[in-house]
Parts: C-alpha cells; sequence; structure tokens
C-alpha cells in the first residue's frame, strides 16, 4: 500500500471525522496540526466539510518556532495567561464547537539541550480552560496520528513513512474491511470491560511486572471508561483513536510503591528512557531515567498536581496498537499497547454525577487536579492487575491478557 494514496487517506480522515470527532451539519470544528501534516489536516478538512462542518479552522504549530520561543522567550513570557484565549474556549464550549487534534512530532529531538523548565512551560490559566472542556465532556474531542518522515525516522531510524503508515494502519484497523464498523465494535468490547469493573464496586488496584509493584487506591463511586463518550447532546465520540484501554481516575492521596516505565516517553520535546517513579502517600517522591530525567522533574514542579496521579489504565495484550508489533515514540499509540498510568488532571466523569460537580468537590472525594497530565506505560509481558473491594480481590489482567469475565 502506497503511503498517502488517495484511498488509504480518505478512509483515515473519513474514521477521524466520523467515528473521532462525529462531525454533524453544523458543526464548528478546531483542527490542531503541525505544518509537517499539511496534506492529512487538508484530507481531515475535506471530510469534515463533506460532513457538514460550518467551517473548520486550523490552528498550525510548527516546531522551529516552538525552538525559537523556548530559546528567547522569558519564563514570566512562556507561562502568562492570555485573556483573550479563556475567553476564546468559553465561546467555543458554549457553541458545542469540534476538537481534532494531528499529533506525531516531526522533529522529537528538536528541544534536546533546551532549557527544561522552558520546554515544559505551559500556560496555567489557558491549560486549565482547556483541560475543563474536554475533559469535562462539554465538547467531542478527538486526537489522531499523523505519520510522517521525522517521526518515522524515530521508530525505524530511516524516514520511511510508507512502513509507518502500514503500522498505523495496522493499529487503526484502517486494513478492515470497514474500519468504522470495526471501531464500533470495539467501543462495545471495551464500554463492556468497564461495565464489568463498575460491577465490582473497586477500592484499589495493584499492578505487578517488570520492576513495579504499585498499589493505587479508588475514589468511591468511581466509574471505568473505555471506547466511546457522550457529549452534553448525547452525540457519540472517540477522544483517542486508536484507544485500546479502560481507565478511570484514582484517588491521589492513595498511590504507594515503585513503577518502572516499559516504554519510553516525551515530555517537554525530551525523550525520557529507563523511568522509575517512587510513590509514596500518593506522591511521587522519587524519579530516576537514563535518559531525559530533567524534563520530568521540571515537568513535576509545574504545580502541586503534577505529583499525583490522575490515572489509572488497563490494557491487554489483544491491542490493536500491540500487534503492530513496534515501538511508535508516540504516547497516543504507546499508551495503547500495555498498562499505563498518568500524573497530573483527573478525569471529572470518573465518578458518578462528576460533571455535575465543582472542581472544588472533586478535589475534596480524592481527584487530583493540575495542568498536565503524562501517561506512561508500565505494562506488557508478565504485568499483572488485581482489583480489590467489598466483593474480595479478583484478577483482571495476568500476564497481560484480559481475565476479568464480561
Amino acid at each position: 500500500m502506497a503511503g498517502l494514496s488517495g484511498e488509504r487517506l480518505e478512509r483515515f480522515a473519513d474514521l477521524i471525522v466520523r467515528i473521532g470527532a462525529n462531525v454533524q451539519p453544523g458543526s464548528e470544528v478546531l483542527l490542531s496540526s503541525d505544518i509537517a501534516h499539511q496534506e492529512i489536516a487538508r484530507a481531515v478538512v475535506e471530510r469534515a466539510y463533506v460532513a457538514g462542518a460550518a467551517w473548520v479552522e486550523i490552528e498550525w504549530s510548527d516546531g522551529q518556532i516552538r525552538r525559537s520561543e523556548v530559546t528567547h522567550a522569558t519564563m514570566e513570557q512562556l507561562t502568562k495567561t492570555r485573556p483573550w484565549m479563556i475567553e476564546l474556549v468559553r465561546s467555543w464550549v458554549a457553541d458545542r464547537g469540534v476538537a481534532i487534534s494531528l499529533t506525531g512530532d516531526p522533529d522529537p529531538h528538536l528541544l534536546d539541550g533546551a532549557d527544561p523548565a522552558k520546554a515544559t512551560a505551559v500556560r496555567m490559566g489557558e491549560a486549565i480552560a482547556f483541560r475543563e472542556a474536554i475533559l469535562g465532556a462539554r465538547l467531542r474531542w478527538t486526537v489522531v496520528p499523523a505519520p510522517n518522515a521525522g517521526w518515522a525516522r524515530e521508530v525505524f531510524g530511516e524516514p520511511d513513512v510508507e512502513r509507518l503508515w502500514d503500522a498505523v494502519a495496522t493499529a487503526m484497523r484502517l486494513d478492515d474491511p470497514d474500519p468504522v464498523a470495526s471501531w464500533r465494535t470495539r467501543a462495545a468490547e471495551l464500554a463492556a470491560r468497564g461495565r464489568a469493573l463498575d460491577s465490582l464496586e473497586l477500592t484499589e488496584v495493584h499492578y505487578r511486572g517488570a520492576g513495579t509493584d504499585l498499589t493505587v487506591g479508588l475514589v468511591p463511586d468511581c466509574r471505568w471508561t473505555g471506547g466511546s463518550m457522550d457529549d452534553p447532546d448525547g452525540l457519540v465520540y472517540m477522544p483517542n483513536i486508536p484507544t485500546e484501554e479502560v481507565f478511570t481516575s484514582p484517588d491521589r492521596r492513595l498511590a504507594d510503591g515503585v513503577i518502572t516505565l516499559t516504554k519510553p516517553v516525551i515530555i517537554g520535546g525530551r525523550v525520557v528512557e529507563g523511568l522509575r517513579v517512587t510513590f509514596a502517600d500518593g506522591r511521587i517522591a522519587d524519579v530516576k531515567a537514563t535518559e531525559g530525567v530533567e524534563a520530568v522533574r521540571a515537568q513535576l514542579a509545574t504545580d502541586d498536581g503534577a505529583r499525583s496521579l490522575g490515572e489509572v489504565s488497563l490494557v491487554d495484550r489483544d491491542s490493536r496498537v500491540a500487534k503492530a508489533g513496534i515501538l511508535f515514540h508516540n504516547t497516543l499509540f504507546d499508551e495503547n499497547v500495555a498498562c499505563h498510568v498518568a500524573w497530573g488532571q483527573s478525569f471529572p466523569f470518573a465518578v458518578a454525577g462528576g460533571l455535575e460537580k465543582s472542581g472544588d468537590q472533586l478535589f475534596e472525594m480524592g481527584l487530583n487536579r493540575s495542568a498536565v497530565h503524562t501517561d506512561v506505560v508500565i505494562g506488557g509481558d508478565g504485568m499483572t492487575v488485581t482489583g480489590s473491594g467489598p466483593k474480595g480481590t479478583v484478577e483482571i489482567i495476568l500476564d497481560d491478557k484480559w481475565v476479568l469475565p464480561v
């Protein structure tokens, strides 16, 4: 199959628009894209208009411009919240906007050597406003991959975009006769796993694997989510494509043990490898890494919530992403290879009635709040996850295989 053949690209864009964002007639769409993804962005815009979008606005980004910003701007300039951006987000939420983000770093090492604190700097107020909009399920949104030469070089050691497209096609089920129908079936399977977990009323989960032994407490009435979600108007969308996880937000105050990453993670433009994180009383107490530990420490200093967990996730070896057989060097994919956790912001919908509660109420219940949310993969061969609650202790994943009946 050719790298960017018309048929493959159209199937890809159609999947994003119909299953990911579920663009409807009259939808107002914001597409975020690096300039390296221009051809893919054009295809997505075309399919969005075919679906009836009222307009599609593109927010372009460029790594070289980001490098200039990080190099020359002060920390105050990099972190200052712009009121007009907050108003833009609020207006967009009120109009039920749709967000599509293309991911796939065309130059993963561009910020190597940059000041880690500046590379991980965020405009706190803007980040919180946007996260509240998407994590509060106030609008439909999806994050999807955009293969490019730089990303392919990171994966294969050469800019073989066609080979990367083949792997992406496997992970995204583009090789199925009807990818849209295939994802609807998979979403139903993941939702069933979530319901099975909900029925157990778990109070904690325990991850055990190579270099990992972590126990995490859960908030009362927590809800496990997998596959698709509903917006305030009841329209179904899929926040990530591909997605193979079932997840919830834990009690930020209850995490003890150690995790060792089984996949690298990119933080602030830096590739972090060999990361080992120790938790005590719900807080990250220590971090070590063979490469990029400064970027991790800089991000953990973003705010108080950056050192506590905002997500626990379950993924087994039947994942389509795992079947692609490569390390994608991209969080969207690699987090769907195996079990992972995330420090930072929690999901309001992770507790019953959470979308109707204020941020302060959710915080009092034990959910976390932060301007960051960083997924790190800890699963793979040998990973076992058990859950405990009033109905006893059950095996959920055994040697990287889902075993809990659904």
